[in-house]
């Protein structure tokens, strides 16, 4: 059964964003082969995933060679370093929708609709709630730098609203 996964911000092929972001690892290989293993750990050569952009530093004008490591299939929503490497997409954004509930896909944090996905925040906040609007980062820096299904999504969701979430993304955004 086709199973679907979400992820963001990557960054394959960018030494600095190890500094950037204070991520774990010694050095740009040894990160791109963890995330690579991470992913491919959880995702199946059968299953989707919605990368919701920067999928590689810009300079990296062949993502491909990533990409072509990484099970499933990949849709990518453009983020803002993919628009210099070849990473061909033309989605900004989608809608999705799961058990009834649509979601909001796209690079930077929107509340466009009340439940919304997206990356470009690193690791400032996992969850940020705008009034009636509950916006996800599912970037690498805070899901343990791999994919993450909608149940994930769902139960962080959940717990976020059992707990005083802070509006930290206006400051973002």
């Amino acid at each position: 059964m086709v199973k679907f996964w979400f992820t963001a911000d990557t960054h394959f092929g960018h030494e600095n964003i190890i500094d950037y972001c204070n991520r774990p690892f010694e050095s740009v290989s040894h990160m791109d082969a963890e995330l690579i293993r991470r992913w491919n750990e959880r995702v199946k050569p059968e299953d989707v995933v919605l990368h919701l952009g920067d999928v590689a530093f810009r300079r990296v004008l062949r993502p491909r060679e990533y990409i072509d490591q990484l099970n499933g299939e990949m849709i990518v929503i453009k983020g803002n370093h993919d628009s210099h490497n070849d990473v061909k997409s033309i989605l900004t954004s989608a809608v999705i929708r799961y058990g009834g509930i649509d979601f909001w896909l796209s690079h930077e944090p929107k509340a466009v609709y009340k439940y919304n996905l997206c990356g470009h925040v690193h690791g400032h906040w996992k969850v940020s709630r705008r009034g009636p609007h509950v916006i996800v980062n599912v970037g690498v820096d805070v899901w343990d730098f791999r994919p993450i299904d909608i149940n994930e999504i769902l139960a962080v969701i959940s717990h976020s609203a059992s707990q005083k979430c802070q509006d930290t993304a206006r400051a973002v955004a």
